[in-house]
């Protein structure tokens, strides 16, 4: 694959948190994505497949988080695959994974691997540091609280 493919895959990929997630636009959704495209999430309870249920999985995330913003860190490509760190922040203003808004501003980092074929992304695996997420909104103490707990034992 050229470089110019490369390139435009990235720039294609971007779109997908700078522009669906930070911005909430989800009409890109159906630009970027192809309607058999793939979510590979283990948070997500199974495989969200297609356009739509991709779309009910973000306003899922921006309905909890409704000023989440996405940075990229970086975006590497090649061939078919882009993969892309980020560090997501927002605000936990509504219902999460069935945990009343806390008001918490929170931080979470990850990576996503995306597959483009034919102009479109097709396949996306995801992973995001959810212990964490879950420290920050209170749900799981810190990690050194449960070690002095485990060792009082």
């Amino acid at each position: 694959m050229s470089d110019y493919m490369t390139t435009d895959s990235k720039a294609l990929v971007r779109r997908d948190p700078e522009e669906v997630w930070t911005e909430g636009d989800l009409e890109v959704i159906d630009e970027i994505f192809a309607e058999e495209f793939v979510l590979h999430d283990p948070s997500a309870g199974g495989e969200p497949r297609g356009r739509e249920e991709y779309r009910g999985y973000v306003e899922t995330y921006r309905e909890a988080f409704p000023d989440v913003e996405y940075e990229v860190e970086d975006a590497i490509g090649d061939g078919e695959y882009v993969t892309i760190r980020y560090t997501a922040h927002g605000t936990h203003d509504g219902e999460f994974l069935g945990l009343e808004p806390t008001g918490d501003r929170v931080s979470v980092s990850g990576m996503e691997l995306y597959r483009v074929e034919d102009g479109a992304i097709v396949e996306m695996w995801t992973n995001y540091d959810a212990l964490g997420l879950f420290q920050e909104l209170g749900v799981i103490p810190p990690l050194e609280e449960l070690a002095d707990e485990h060792r009082r034992r």
